[in-house]
């Protein structure tokens, strides 16, 4: 286990990267995370070191296709910071970007909150925590040039590969009548049009959801309400490019768009 000193340290490198926009190969030996905790443990201190609030949580790895991107056997959470999010329609900069993926993720927002406790959080539990349901675009990236190999525990104090993140408007379709396993949205990008699934996302969006509420729960942390929960990808990370709009279409859901420059 990494001490206060060493997470701190570590956080200071992988801040300074990401607010320069520059990569590394791997944090020092002495610095890198042994396991998950280490890694959450320095993703919090990127938090405090954030200059935005913590407006909601990501989740990595929701799909076989995810987690053969980033070379990991199953879901990492991530936090999504107010300074990184962009508005539906808006543009997000590819500076920095090495990754260069778009993302189309059913995202929920939480109405009440969810603290820490002993017995996990059934999928019932937390969807009756929850507010409104939106369709989004998750842009990741990591600030390891080489994340295939970077490895769980780094990837985690990497935020989960948070980067960019866009939220459209909350559905006035009645999602909860829904079987959203079956949901297939579409994404047009450069003209061509991709189907997503909903059985992508751990298997259903909603159990991804409950994931995420007793991971924090695990990690000591309450998921509060307010905040939002981006699920994870629903179709494999698609590559983009300066010049691309990626807009996704969730049927009965809505909408969501976001051009890249």
């Amino acid at each position: 286990m990494l001490d206060k000193d060493q997470i701190a340290a570590a956080s200071e490198v992988l801040v300074g990267h990401w607010r320069d926009g520059t990569k590394l190969d791997a944090l020092e030996a002495r610095l890198r995370p042994q396991n998950r905790a280490d890694g959450y443990a320095i993703q919090a201190e990127l938090e405090r070191r954030s200059s935005g609030t913590l407006f909601g949580w990501k989740i990595a790895a929701t799909s076989e296709a995810g987690q053969k991107h980033i070379n990991v056997t199953g879901p990492l959470a991530g936090r999504i910071m107010s300074d990184t999010v962009i508005a539906d329609g808006g543009t997000a900069p590819m500076k920095g970007n090495e990754m260069r993926v778009g993302e189309p993720e059913f995202a929920f927002r939480i109405g009440r909150d969810l603290p820490p406790r002993a017995v996990p959080y059934t999928t019932r539990e937390v969807l009756d925590a929850v507010e409104t349901l939106h369709p989004a675009i998750e842009i990741p990236d990591s600030r390891f040039a080489d994340f295939v190999s970077a490895g769980e525990a780094q990837l985690i104090a990497d935020n989960a590969c948070a980067h960019l993140f866009v939220l459209g408007a909350a559905t006035s379709a009645d999602w909860r009548a829904m079987d959203l396993v079956e949901e297939r949205p579409q994404i047009t990008l450069r003209g061509e049009r991709h189907i997503g699934h909903g059985r992508s996302v751990l298997g259903d969006p909603r159990a991804a959801l409950a994931w995420l509420a007793n991971e924090l729960s695990s990690l000591g942390i309450t998921l509060r309400g307010g905040q939002v929960v981006t699920t994870g990808t629903c179709h494999p990370p698609l590559p983009i490019r300066a010049g691309d709009r990626f807009a996704t279409d969730f049927g009965m859901l809505g909408k969501v768009s976001v051009e890249f420059v």
